[in-house]
């Protein structure tokens, strides 16, 4: 067989890259080949595959989940926005050039409608099962015409959508109502059915909802998900709206040690890959969060400027918050901060760029004895080598090119010689994102900021952040295994949408039954 399904959202953040992530993982265990698929992303999370393709980091994690090595194929487009009307597009894990929404939507995106069939098809020719991931609602009747990630996917593959609604929000079954009305009877014919997610509480409560929602639809309920705390999976679209205080969701465990470590994360505009983050939180007695404000670096014991889209925006806004002060006493003081990818570029000495925000010259907080060029072909790239006497691996994903002159090398080859980023005093640089999901390095680093910072911290001897992702991926198998009509899934996959699914009018504008 080469069937598949379309887990469809009644809104961004429904939960739609969980459930294909859960899909995908109890697939798997029942010994099904199956893959992840979504044509378009729109993200600043992303990763760098084996052969040197960007592609969404919610992919890559779904791609785990079945247990199969990420390819471009699994996200033929994805978008990195680079302000509010304007995106870099990525095709086949490669940037093409920046565009407006209006010039995307104008044309460009249904080009890209034979690409993104044609990658689907390649996939299904692999694999048992392909479980694609819509984006935002399928019922944006403005972006319809256009759509290559929802019901035009859908309606290319004939693939059954199912269409998940986050409870949690309220107003779920007026969304899936209306999400279904709002679809041309042509689409309505894929509609197969729904999913709650996020539901707390006694599901008897609901079920005579469900009873009504089928009575006015002709569609059954496959599942009340649980609201699961602490999944820790890489997410696709970002912290949302305010991020002072955001708490990264920690390891409920003890420290190790007799005390803690605070992690203070700038929360740069247009932060990317914030997830690098995320193997700190792992550690029990390290708190993670995202700030704001200058007074809240005063009691961290290690600041982290992140990697960004805008590195000069984010250089612009660490000054008028009064960040880049802080950062610099901070230096002077001895105390660790510690750049990724933009934030490295951040704390060099100047920075070139004609690419990025084309501001030409631009001077950075003088904290590392570096110089930053834009170039106009990105780096990608997965490299490998050594710091602090402990094997790194990470992954590449940025324009600008350091030349560093002086301080001591941080990756290395093993053999001393630099790989990549720089050390001076208390202050750490690297492009290198993921760095810190390699557990023996992350010890070593956390022991030296713990030093620095005069804190009886000492890391878990045992922790393992693959492990702990793995543990998190089996738990959003098991949601959907316990809380599914997984019997009914598996029909649908195997076979399609039902026939003779009624129409609920009144469709899309211009719609007739």
């Amino acid at each position: 067989m080469s069937g598949g399904l379309l887990v469809a959202g009644t809104t961004s953040d429904a939960g739609k890259s969980v459930v294909t992530a859960g899909i995908c993982r109890w697939l798997v265990r029942r010994g099904v080949k199956v893959a992840p698929f979504k044509a378009q992303n729109m993200s600043l999370n992303s990763f760098v595959t084996r052969e040197g393709a960007e592609i969404g980091r919610a992919q890559a994690m779904q791609a785990q989940a079945a247990r199969v090595e990420p390819t471009a194929l699994m996200n033929p487009v994805l978008l990195k926005p680079g302000s509010d009307r304007s995106s870099q597009v990525v095709l086949m894990g490669r940037a093409v050039g920046e565009m407006s929404a209006r010039g995307y939507h104008g044309g460009r995106q249904e080009q890209l409608l034979s690409t993104v069939v044609d990658c689907l098809e390649q996939l299904r020719g692999t694999y048992d099962a392909v479980i694609c991931e819509g984006a935002g609602s399928p019922a944006e009747i403005n972006l319809r015409r256009t759509d290559i990630v929802n019901m035009g996917i859908a309606r290319a593959a004939r693939f059954p959508v199912v269409v998940v609604g986050d409870i949690d929000r309220g107003g779920v079954f007026a969304s899936f109502f209306g999400t279904t009305a709002l679809l041309s009877a042509e689409d309505q014919a894929l509609i197969a059915g729904y999913l709650v997610n996020k539901f707390r509480g006694d599901v008897s409560l609901l079920e005579p909802g469900l009873d009504m929602l089928r009575d006015l639809t002709g569609r059954p309920t496959y599942g009340v998900l649980p609201f699961a705390h602490g999944l820790g999976i890489d997410e696709e679209d970002g912290l949302r709206v305010s991020l002072r205080g955001t708490v990264r969701e920690s390891a409920v465990a003890p420290p190790h040690g007799e005390d803690i470590l605070r992690v203070a994360v700038c929360a740069v505009p247009l932060m990317s890959n914030f997830t690098d983050v995320d193997a700190l939180a792992a550690e029990p007695g390290v708190i993670v969060r995202f700030v704001d404000r200058a007074e809240e670096l005063a009691d961290a014991d290690l600041v982290i400027v992140p990697g960004t889209r805008g590195t000069v925006k984010a250089l612009a806004w660490l000054r008028e918050r009064g960040l880049a002060d802080a950062l610099r006493r901070r230096a002077a003081e001895g105390r660790p901060v510690l750049g990724i990818c933009g934030g490295y570029q951040i704390l060099g000495e100047e920075i070139e760029d004609d690419v990025e925000s084309r501001a030409g010259k631009v001077d950075g907080l003088g904290l590392l004895p570096l110089r930053v060029r834009f170039d106009r072909e990105k780096t990608l790239a997965r490299p490998v080598g050594e710091a602090l006497g402990a094997p790194v691996e990470g992954y590449e994903i940025h324009h600008g090119v350091a030349d560093v002159r002086g301080g001591e090398p941080f990756l290395t080859d093993g053999q001393g010689q630099r790989l990549d980023g720089c050390r001076s005093g208390a202050v750490w640089g690297t492009h290198w994102h993921g760095s810190l999901e390699s557990d023996e390095f992350r010890r070593r680093f956390l022991t030296e900021i713990a030093r620095a910072a005069g804190r009886r911290f000492v890391p878990a001897p045992d922790t393992c952040f693959a492990g702990l992702r793995e543990e998190q991926l089996d738990r959003l198998g098991d949601l959907i295994e316990e809380h599914a009509d997984t019997d009914a899934l598996w029909r649908l996959i195997e076979s399609g949408a039902p026939t003779g699914l009624p129409f609920i009018a009144p469709g899309a504008p211009g719609a007739r039954a």
